[in-house]
């Protein structure tokens, strides 16, 4: 009691200001819950707006394509959220009525949503009295307890019981007409008078207090409203991480014009390939086939314990679409190394590449050489 006291008193007057707090919408409880996996808020803040701009209620984002939902999460990452994401709001739609599960227990036959997904969604949108176990969470609860981190079943599954004694009960609606509202597509509007959910405030002031005060690094225990009930007050033991790999990789850029308009050359991912399935990248280059050519953009892309040093070898300036310094020969060398049978490339405009379903690497190699506009994700009616 003393604990929840305390973390309340200090959420309230110290919780950020996100889109996804106050609002009475559970789809968009969902998204924002789904996009939060594994990246940090701040990198969801934009995605999260542009989404619902694309796709403001389920039966929307039931009836777009798959294509269109890649588009809208191309540059967050891990795609497989995006389609999983599409594939539960189809079958919500199709057979349950276009209403979201209101528990855990039901959450959690969805695709794409696992334990964490499952009691985070059905404690902020529905009340109910299930406790969130996320990084930020196990972390405080290890500190508080003294306990240093382990990977074993046992210690997960005390982990879960901890925080889960730690669960107000539950004493909020589940607000069977905000999903009906939802259904229809009345816009979501933020609570002006603040909703009876101790249980979801419970869990947000969990995360927040490990997302903002007990840090992975250098916590800050002095502004820590528990931290008289704390016995560790500092870094706790946490098992050696696994060293990063580092990989270099090369690709081609090549721009041409075509009257008015601007193309570049992309390659489309197979649909059954294990990592980014039906996704568009920049073709890439055997790294013996660029000799000593001088690279036009190098950069660093990480993508979990990997570190990709990536060369981007350009046969047209992006500035004037006139031809590079690379001679004749090198030129077709370049192209004689993408000659492949199995290789699906497409000439595409520059001005559509917002609505197509890029890979982060691409989209990022295309902003720093100010190919397409990283000020916002266009929906397809606006890139033509």
């Amino acid at each position: 009691m003393v604990f929840r006291r305390r973390l309340m008193k200090w959420y309230r007057a110290n919780a950020r200001v996100l889109p996804w707090r106050g609002i009475t919408d559970p789809y968009r409880t969902w998204v924002s819950e789904i996009m939060l996996q594994q990246t940090r808020v701040a990198a969801v803040i934009d995605y999260y707006n542009e989404f619902l701009r694309r796709f403001p209620t389920l039966v929307s984002l039931a009836l777009a394509e798959e294509e269109d939902v890649l588009a809208a999460w191309s540059g967050l990452g891990y795609y497989n959220r995006a389609r999983l994401l599409h594939k539960s709001a189809q079958f919500i739609v199709e057979e349950l009525q276009g209403y979201l599960p209101p528990s855990a227990a039901e959450l959690l036959t969805l695709p794409g949503i696992g334990e964490y997904t499952a009691a985070a969604i059905a404690s902020i949108a529905f009340g109910e009295s299930v406790a969130v176990v996320d990084g930020n969470v196990e972390r405080v609860i290890l500190r508080l307890s003294g306990r240093a981190s382990e990977t074993t079943a046992a210690a997960r599954a005390q982990l879960r019981a901890q925080a889960q004694a730690l669960m107000p009960k539950s004493t909020a609606k589940h607000w069977p007409q905000n999903q009906a509202n939802a259904r229809r597509g009345t816009k979501a509007k933020k609570s002006s008078v603040p909703m009876e959910n101790a249980a979801g405030d419970h869990n947000q002031a969990m995360m927040e207090l490990g997302a903002t005060i007990c840090l992975v690094r250098a916590p800050l225990c002095r502004e820590c409203p528990v931290r008289d009930l704390c016995l560790t007050r500092g870094e706790h033991v946490t098992p050696a991480r696994a060293p990063q790999r580092s990989l270099p990789l090369a690709c081609l850029l090549d721009l041409r014009k075509r009257g008015p308009a601007t193309e570049v050359l992309l390659e489309l991912r197979p649909a059954d390939a294990a990592v980014m399935p039906a996704m568009y990248e920049l073709p890439s280059l055997p790294i013996e086939s660029v000799g000593t050519l001088e690279p036009a953009l190098r950069l660093r892309h990480s993508i979990t314990n990997t570190n990709y040093y990536v060369q981007v070898y350009s046969l047209r300036r992006h500035t004037s679409a006139t031809r590079s310094n690379y001679t004749l020969a090198a030129a077709k060398r370049l192209h004689k190394a993408l000659s492949s049978d199995s290789r699906e490339l497409k000439w595409t405009r520059t001005a559509s590449l917002a609505s197509l379903p890029l890979t982060g690497l691409a989209r990022k190699i295309l902003q720093r050489l100010q190919i397409m506009d990283a000020a916002r994700l266009l929906s397809p009616q606006e890139s033509d």
